[in-house]
């Protein structure tokens, strides 16, 4: 059973390295079987800070199949919010031990990213510690966007078909990589792993092992490199301490103890389950809400949480929500969250959270939301006209789960019309897949001397496009009317 907490607005994943390395195994065994892929991430405080205002980075981490914590202002953190995790799980630890597991198993590393040769030494040094550690590939490539990466590298790991990815290209880039190409890679267990090739490799030297139980390895890596890190430490400290304060307080700020024990309910109707939480939904309650949500969505993957009468959520609760959501997906199913008390989507807007869940007025909603998602055969894509334009109506997500679906609506549509409006008001995550979508569609437009409107963006979709300056290709508009208007009067 999957236990998540959140700190600021990213999940953790509580466990220790025997754990990890026990689930790391299972989803080799999983990946080799079935092909299904596995994101792993090593989240620091670094990580945390730059999701709050990085909405590509925040969604692949909410999504990440595992999240380890690899800085101990996490485990601080966890402790202060009443929810202590076992322990800290660090990319730099975990890499070797896994590489030992490795050995024994018969598994295959490929190593890619760091400076040229570092990863190549990184290998070699792990093969002599590890004897019988297959190395299937490395690879160090030119520095380049996600977007503009030479394909052939791609080739190159699918041809080598390793069983672990590590990919060393600093957070967020490996993240957003992982998040753009793992599906098509096929490959069972991807992880960003930061500077850990760099340690491995002897090109950066580790804190003692005292420094590091104390917490303060930060100081020692400050005094290593003070130019390329003092600004990082000091953003890092200012933003994830303020916001931490925040988080804490608003977990304080819980009701009082109630005479009644907090209680979970399920039941299975018409294909869709319902949980229905009274109370407090917190450390001491979430085990058996996740074990009765799991039981419902081995059954159906539609699942509906009825917090009609939930009093308080607390970071422990909110991960067991975050994990049974990402388990429906996985299984190309929804969570839908019923009935919300306003003080606890004033939590989850405080962690970023308001926008992961889809929220419904109650649970008749979230029938109706199920029964029109059959109708329309599961597609979130669709497509209506307004005039001359054909408007397409983005997924909720568009990732590269929803990519493929999108990208076939979009170039039946364009092979035989000239205008398009792209409505994106429905659209909540936008990733690296989407914005290479975006861009392919655009190049078609103009190619065949047509318009392509994007319309409705949210603030989240709008920064991740001007994080990575589409901006300036896209041609935006707040809203279809406007973008249909606006592109006629250019037509004639």
């Amino acid at each position: 059973m999957r236990k998540l907490l959140i700190i600021l607005n990213v999940p953790v994943d509580d466990l220790n390295m025997e754990e990890a390395l026990d689930r790391l195994e299972s989803f080799i065994e999983v990946g080799r079987k079935t092909g299904k892929t596995h994101q792993v991430a090593t989240v620091n405080a670094d990580f945390a800070v730059k999701a709050l205002h990085d909405p590509e980075l925040r969604y692949l981490l909410q999504e990440s199949d595992m999240a380890t914590a690899d800085g101990m202002p996490l485990v601080w953190g966890a402790r202060l919010l009443g929810v202590p995790l076992k322990d800290r799980v660090t990319g730099a630890d975990m890499v070797p031990a896994l590489a030992e597991r490795a050995a024994q198993k018969g598994y295959s590393f490929y190593l890619l990213g760091a400076a040229p040769g570092v990863a190549d030494r990184a290998g070699k040094i792990l093969q002599e510690r590890y004897p019988g550690l297959k190395i299937a590939g490395v690879c160090s490539p030119p520095y380049s966007s996600i977007l503009e990466m030479d394909r052939s590298i791609l080739d190159d790991i699918k041809a080598a078909n390793p069983d672990v990815l590590l990919v060393a290209f600093g957070n967020p880039k490996q993240e957003k990589w992982i998040g753009m190409y793992g599906r098509e890679l096929g490959v069972p267990v991807m992880i960003g792993i930061g500077g850990t090739l760099d340690f491995i490799a002897g090109e950066t030297k580790r804190a003692p092992e005292w420094m590091q139980r104390i917490g303060m390895e930060w100081s020692y890596r400050l005094l290593q490199e003070p130019r390329r890190l003092w600004r990082r430490y000091v953003v890092d400290l200012t933003s994830f301490g303020s916001f931490f304060i925040r988080q804490w307080w608003a977990m304080r700020k819980g009701p009082p103890p109630s005479p009644l024990l907090p209680t979970v309910g399920s039941v299975i109707v018409g294909g869709t389950g319902v949980i229905a939480v009274n109370g407090k939904l917190t450390l001491d309650n979430h085990t058996d809400f996740l074990a009765k949500g799991q039981e419902i969505l081995a059954e159906t993957p539609f699942l509906i949480v009825n917090l009609a009468q939930a009093t308080f959520v607390d970071s422990s609760g909110l991960g067991a929500l975050v994990g049974l959501a990402k388990q429906a997906r996985d299984v190309n199913g929804k969570l839908w969250l019923a009935a919300v008390p306003d003080t606890v989507k004033q939590t989850m807007a405080l962690m970023r959270l308001d926008r992961y869940f889809e929220i419904v007025d109650d649970v008749e909603a979230g029938f109706g939301a199920h029964e029109q998602r059959q109708a329309q055969n599961g597609l979130e894509t669709a497509v209506h006209t307004q005039g001359d334009w054909y408007i397409i109506k983005m997924p909720r997500r568009l990732d590269a789960a929803t990519v493929p679906e999108v990208t076939e609506t979009c170039t039946a549509v364009l092979k035989e019309h000239s205008y398009v409006v792209l409505d994106c008001t429905g659209l909540a995550f936008l990733t690296s897949a989407g914005l290479a979508m975006l861009a392919q569609f655009h190049r078609q437009a103009e190619e065949k001397g047509g318009i392509l409107r994007v319309a409705g963006c949210s603030d989240d979709v709008m920064r991740v496009i001007q994080m990575t300056r589409f901006d300036r290709m896209l041609t935006l508009f707040d809203n279809v009317t406007g973008a249909v208007t606006a592109a006629s009067e250019l037509k004639v």
